[in-house]
């Protein structure tokens, strides 16, 4: 079996967030390279990428280790998050030209197709992009630049949350409501849009740690 690079960063993702890699431990490229069928050489662009959101610590001489994040470090990352993208939607809504209104006008419309074929993967895939169309629309790029750098460090857990039964549906009916108020240009409806929509995001992941039993992390002994 021969598993492409991002779909094996992908698959160690999952071991992380379930709970199977724990905070704290070691990652042994040996071991990830014969359970997925790999050599190490794309253990190690895996892991590489991984570092880059901040899921894993590369150590100098010492390996790859599953970082420790608390639950309250979580917690004030989300809250940073939705006060970036809800500048972003308010910024949009007034910035955005009429082609690129149009344009996450109709890539929403497509995921609501997904929603109804059930399609999580390409609604995953397709949220990525609505969420940078928004952040591209609000014409700044410092703000811009900022925005997609927290998101990167929350994109593991922000992917986790569409595991939630129904999540991908409730998540499109949020977005609903996102488009409507930056297509028409409300400043003051996309901002409290896109922040309710935020903070759901991270409630819907507390909710799979629920139920998973699973916790966000613990101190290493």
């Amino acid at each position: 079996m021969r598993v492409h690079m991002s779909k094996l960063a992908d698959q160690i993702e999952a071991l992380i967030l379930s709970g199977e890699l724990a905070p704290g431990c070691k990652l042994d490229e040996q071991g990830l390279a014969q359970r997925f069928e790999v050599s190490r050489t794309p253990i190690r662009e895996a892991l590489r990428r991984l570092a880059s959101t901040g899921l894993i610590d590369l150590r100098p001489n010492r390996g790859a280790f599953v970082s420790t994040v608390t639950a309250e470090r979580l917690e004030e990352m989300f809250v940073a998050m939705a006060e970036l993208e809800a500048t972003c939607a308010r910024l949009a809504s007034m910035s955005m030209t009429p082609v690129e209104r149009r344009g996450l006008q109709r890539l929403h419309e497509r995921m609501g197709e997904m929603v109804e074929r059930e399609q999580v993967d390409e609604f995953t895939a397709s949220n990525e992009t609505f969420h940078n169309l928004v952040y591209a629309g609000a014409h700044n790029s410092l703000i811009e630049e900022a925005t997609l750098s927290l998101r990167r460090r929350l994109a593991p857990y922000r992917r986790a949350q569409f595991r939630t039964p129904g999540r991908i549906a409730r998540s499109h009916a949020e977005h609903d409501t996102v488009v409507k108020t930056v297509v028409s240009g409300e400043p003051a409806r996309a901002h409290a849009a896109m922040l309710h929509h935020v903070d759901l995001v991270g409630a819907s992941f507390e909710k799979l740690l629920a139920v998973s039993g699973q916790a966000v992390a613990r101190p290493v002994s």
